[in-house]
Order: C-alpha cells, then sequence, then structure tokens
C-alpha cells in the first residue's frame, strides 16, 4: 500500500472537483483583478514602490518560513538597486541576502522566461553561496543523491522523532523533474492560478534538491502567479501568508500528500490563503497607498520641488522629527528659506507645527482625516 502519493503508479494524474473550486475561484480572481486595476491608476513609480515593498516583505517571510532571518534593510535596498527604484539611501547587502534576492527576481520579473533545470540550479545555487546549508555541505549543480539516506521532513528529537513526509528516492528524479518542467513550460485548459497551486504541491513533493525545496517552490508559486497576472509586479505576498497560516500550510501539505491523487482539499487551502494574502495587501502597501491619497488630495496643489522633495521623504516615513535646520540640510538650501517653504504649508493645512516653539519646534503632515 502506498504510503504517499509518488508512490502511486499514475502519481502525476491530479485530479480535483472543478465545481467546488468554481466559487472560491471566481472571488479570488476578481479580488486579484480589482488589486491590480487599482494599483495600475497609481502610477509608474508608486507601481514600483509598491512592488519593492512587496518583494521585500516576499524574501523576508519565504526565508523566515524556514527560520531564516534576514536584515529588511539589506534585503529592500538589494531589490530597489536591481529594479532601478530610488528609495534614498542604500544599505550594503551580504551575499545570502543578494542570492535570495536574485531567485525572487529572476522569478517575478523574467516569469515569461522557461523554467529549466539549469535555471532551477542557479536559483539553489543563489541560496547557498558557499556551498553548504549550515555547516553541511550540499550537491550543486544537480539533483540531490540521498548519499545520506533517504529525503525526509522530520519533526522532534532524535529519539522521538517523527517522519512527516519521504520523498522519491534520488534515482528518480531525473525523470520526475523532466516531467514538472515539461508540464510547467506548457499550457492548458486549467486557470494558471490552479497551476500555480498545482505547481506548488508537485514541486515539493518531488523535494529535488538537498535543501531549499520550500523557498523554490514559492519562488516557482510566485512566477506561475506573475504569469496568471501577465505581469512582473507584485503587490501581494504569498509567503507572508504562508508564514502567519505556517501550522496549517504543513498539516494540510502532509495530508495531501497522503490522502491520493484527489487534491481538491489542498486547492481549496492554497485558493483561501492566496485570497488572503491579496486581501492584506492594504496593509502591506498602507505607506505607498497612504501616499498616493495624499497626492491625489493635492493634485491641484503648486508646490516648489523643495516641497515636493520633502512631502515625499515625510509620506516614506521620515526618522525623527522635521525641523526648518533638517529641512535646510536635505532640501541643501539657507535655513530662512526652509521656514519660508515650511510657513507656507503651514499656512495651507497640509504640515502642523509642534506645540513646542523656539529653535525645538518641529513639523508633521496633517493627517489625511484632518484635512
Amino acid at each position: 500500500m502506498a504510503r504517499y502519493i509518488h508512490e502511486l503508479p499514475s502519481w502525476r494524474d491530479f485530479q480535483w472537483d472543478e465545481k467546488k473550486l468554481a466559487n472560491p475561484l471566481a472571488a479570488l480572481r476578481f479580488r486579484q483583478g480589482d488589486l491590480i486595476g487599482r494599483m495600475k491608476a497609481l502610477g509608474f513609480s508608486l507601481r514600483n514602490e509598491a512592488t519593492v515593498e512587496t518583494l521585500t516583505l516576499d524574501v523576508l517571510k519565504s526565508s523566515e518560513i524556514e527560520g531564516d532571518i534576514l536584515d529588511r534593510e539589506q534585503v529592500r535596498s538589494s531589490i530597489a538597486r536591481r529594479l532601478g527604484v530610488d528609495i534614498g539611501a542604500l544599505a550594503p547587502a551580504d551575499r545570502n541576502v543578494e542570492g535570495v534576492v536574485e531567485l525572487m527576481l529572476d522569478a517575478t520579473q523574467n516569469y515569461g522566461t522557461p523554467l529549466t533545470a539549469e535555471r532551477l540550479f542557479g536559483w539553489h545555487a543563489s541560496l547557498f553561496p558557499t556551498g553548504y546549508s549550515g555547516m553541511r555541505k550540499i550537491v550543486f549543480g544537480g539533483w540531490r543523491d540521498d548519499s545520506r539516506g533517504p529525503m525526509q521532513v522530520v519533526s522532534g528529537t532524535s529519539r522521538r522523532e517523527r517522519v512527516h513526509f519521504e520523498a522519491p528516492a534520488a534515482t528518480r528524479l531525473e525523470k520526475e523533474m523532466i516531467a514538472f518542467i515539461k508540464w510547467f513550460n506548457a499550457s492548458d485548459d486549467t486557470d494558471p492560478v490552479l497551476r500555480a497551486g498545482i505547481a506548488h504541491l508537485w514541486f515539493v513533493t518531488i523535494h529535488p534538491f538537498d535543501d531549499g525545496n520550500g523557498r523554490i517552490a514559492r519562488a516557482i508559486t510566485d512566477m506561475a502567479l506573475a504569469r496568471s497576472e501577465q505581469s512582473p509586479q507584485r503587490f501581494y505576498s504569498m509567503s507572508a501568508q504562508i508564514r502567519i497560516e505556517r501550522n496549517t500550510y504543513y498539516d494540510t501539505l502532509e495530508k495531501t500528500q497522503r490522502d491520493g491523487l484527489e487534491i481538491t482539499p489542498w486547492l481549496e487551502w492554497f485558493l483561501g490563503c492566496l485570497d488572503r494574502a491579496i486581501a492584506g495587501a492594504e496593509e502591506t502597501l498602507g505607506a505607498v497607498l497612504g501616499k498616493a491619497r495624499f497626492w491625489k488630495s493635492h493634485a491641484d496643489t503648486l508646490f516648489n520641488e523643495r516641497q515636493r522633495l520633502m512631502l515625499n521623504k515625510l509620506l516614506d516615513g521620515f526618522e525623527g522629527k522635521l525641523t526648518s535646520s533638517k529641512w535646510a540640510t536635505i532640501a541643501k538650501c539657507s535655513q530662512d528659506t526652509a521656514l519660508r517653504d515650511i510657513v507656507d504649508l503651514v499656512e495651507r493645512g497640509v504640515l502642523v507645527k509642534s506645540p513646542a516653539g523656539g529653535r525645538s519646534a518641529s513639523y508633521s503632515l496633517v493627517p489625511p482625516e484632518a484635512i
């Protein structure tokens, strides 16, 4: 009796109930289209900022699922630099951060490029630039070889170890990956979002690498979702939502890999998780959407270049208190000019002065609800 779906004779012939998935898929597609439509209305610059924020979250959370905590500013700076987006001062990034960013950007920005074994090997190498996972040397430029025994997903201590899943033997990997890659690059009448869910399940079931399978599976998912939208710009993070639902994710995955080829429950969970990820985009992109609302409310207001510069700084989350001396330094103008710029904005109801006076006076944006 087969323990796992990959042990079944025709295990790649997944089955699902289209009628059961029709309503959640339609609702998800509507939410997906609505978000993309709203983001397109923001303009090119703000869309790029939104993409940087979303991809930053995606990289951070995909790594965090595996217990790898990355520096947010390093990730954000690396993504912004590679996409040519100006976010101000850029933090230098270490090679581990650069590698994860390279993987994610290749998957999403080059979503239309065919997936190949060589491309997957490159993604794997980018995750482990030293050739080691922790203290353990891993196989590079090829699939795992099982020299240390079968590939298993386990939990618990060595004496009370629980095996959640055992992947196909290494001798099967060449054939299995050829079939997966051929399917992924082809097209059929299956909705592209459902294909993203199937691709995720299929890849993690094969588990072709010594390590990094989860992160690469999520990159493949993002690539498939980008294909579903025909756009490299990302406005929601599936990885961030999976991180929130991590326990349910693993439980659903384990049950699916033991339950036969009827994968409707997996796809139901996948669609629900993706729907919640899209719903959560409002919070993720709060600063970007707030900036869009601000400039829309002031569409007919004339600002000079210095004022526009400083208002964008404030909208991006200015650290500390804004004073006339800081304004003068950043805008490269005299103290008197800075004060005139500020007073003008205060009089027009754009900035508000703090209660403290004299040299300690500082200024902040008037809250949107107060306008």
